[in-house]
């Protein structure tokens, strides 16, 4: 049997939640100051104390303080009718086990016990283990591939293409390879391409002049002169425009190139590491990249498996995850159950590691308590609006059944059909949702404006096609 202390000077309030707590089975000490509690606990600690924030004398976050620099491990609710943002963060900052705003649900108070006095210091999926200080981790054997490779391909000098989906980290492996490389005392500079509208693309490159144009007050050091002897990291260069793939080209097969609007000719070594997550080869096929250009660029390539694609190393990001969070936001550190983890392994997340990441995140400050269960998973992926793995989204049940109804019919190239359909309604939402500015809705939809005018393009074509 736990024994169970309540601090609180209304006597109804203890009356109640005390005669909840006897049914459920725990002995329980009522208290009706903070001193007379924390006279109590320099003898004898409960399992469990739940106190009020407003009591005569000291008030609750003072016992609360107390109780937990005596006893680190003694889980504390903290109850008030007073419910506000500063009491709640302070009562969460001090080590509180939860938080029950008055008036409660009998139920619900007795769950946050129950829930507190399960959580073990001692259980094996503590995050007091030692965390590795590399950012990329993993054990599985597609990780371990990776590894494998960047410990070769590091020290070669040679420009690397690293492959992969959409927050797998592509960027981490890049700078892996310069930390691992004779490079590592030089610059390493990072650039999305994707993320810069084409006409500021190569100023950002490779410079510009004062004057060069509108707006361009002064000279400016482009990213191939700030990375001079160190590495450059092209992210999303699948994005990058046809013209500037030209130019590129020419910058890495003679190292030698003119700021925009400059005459001075600039002499630059660096080591081009570049990403994607498309499939160059078909882009290539499709004249939408240089095949000269990906030759240059994939010299040696580094595939990035997704998250499904090694659920044995979520536990272990999950765990890497949570324990930063608390360190940077100094919070208390929590902990998953056996549970949770298993539940989290068999997730897919789309959007990889990083989803993962965000949503640990989310876990380290609105998780209830300090052991992390199922339910807290669920909870913290709807308050991002993330449906649970495996629930299908109306859309996508709709292009179900339209794939069941075609293949029933004897229907073939379905899939150019659907992805023509799938462009033509997000480019049509994005341009309209923004009044028909191309850049705007190109990086809504995470689109360089030259691919979203390109696919513009494609889909007049097709349609006029068809007329």
């Amino acid at each position: 049997m736990n024994e169970l202390w309540i601090v609180d000077d209304d006597r109804g309030v203890r009356f109640v939640l005390a005669t909840a707590l006897r049914d459920a089975g725990h002995a329980v000490t009522e208290f009706t100051s903070a001193e007379d509690a924390q006279r109590a606990l320099r003898r004898n600690p409960p399992a469990l104390l739940i106190c009020d924030v407003r009591l005569p004398g000291a008030d609750g976050l003072a016992l609360l303080r107390e109780t937990k620099a005596a006893h680190p491990s003694l889980p504390v609710i903290v109850m008030s009718a007073f419910t506000d943002v500063a009491t709640t963060a302070a009562a969460y900052r001090e080590g509180a086990a939860d938080y029950l705003p008055k008036p409660f649900d009998l139920a619900q108070a007795t769950a946050a016990v129950r829930r507190a006095l399960s959580e073990s210091p001692q259980a094996d999926t503590a995050v007091h283990e030692a965390i590795p200080p590399h950012a990329l981790l993993g054990e599985s054997p597609p990780m371990r591939e990776v590894f494998r490779l960047i410990g070769r391909v590091a020290a070669s000098d040679l420009n690397v293409l690293i492959t992969g989906e959409t927050g797998t980290g592509k960027e981490l492996v890049a700078r892996a390879l310069h930390e691992e490389s004779a490079r590592r005392a030089r610059p390493f500079v990072a650039l999305n391409t994707a993320a810069i509208p084409a006409e500021l693309l190569e100023s950002e490159l490779f410079g510009h002049e004062a004057g060069a144009f509108t707006g361009a007050q002064r000279r400016m050091a482009g990213r191939f002169e700030q990375a001079d002897g160190g590495t450059l990291f092209l992210d999303e260069i699948g994005d990058m425009p046809l013209a500037l793939q030209t130019r590129l080209l020419r910058v890495l097969a003679g190292g030698e190139f003119y700021r925009v609007g400059g005459r001075e000719l600039i002499r630059s070594e660096v080591r081009v590491l570049a990403a994607t997550h498309q499939d160059l080869d078909a882009k290539v096929a499709r004249g939408e990249f240089r095949a000269d250009l990906m030759h240059r660029l994939d010299v040696l390539r580094i595939h990035l498996p997704a998250l499904r694609e090694r659920r044995a190393d979520i536990p272990l990001l999950a765990k890497r995850f949570l324990a930063t969070t608390a360190r940077k936001l100094k919070l208390p550190e929590k902990r998953f159950t056996q549970t949770a983890l298993d539940t989290l392994k068999k997730r897919d997340f789309p959007g990889n590691v990083r989803q993962l990441e965000n949503l640990c995140r989310r876990l380290a400050v609105v998780a209830p308590g300090a052991t992390i269960r199922r339910e807290d998973l669920d909870e913290a992926e709807a308050r991002a609006g993330t449906p649970v793995a495996g629930a299908a989204l109306p859309w996508e049940s709709a292009l179900r059944g339209w794939v069941d109804a075609e293949l029933a019919a004897g229907s073939d190239d379905l899939h150019a059909r659907a992805r023509e359909r799938f462009d033509r309604v997000l480019l049509d939402a994005a341009l309209a949702a923004h009044d028909g500015h191309r850049q705007n809705a190109a990086r809504a939809l995470g689109l360089g404006r030259n691919t979203l005018t390109r696919k513009l393009g494609s889909s007049r074509k097709s349609l006029d096609s068809k007329k």
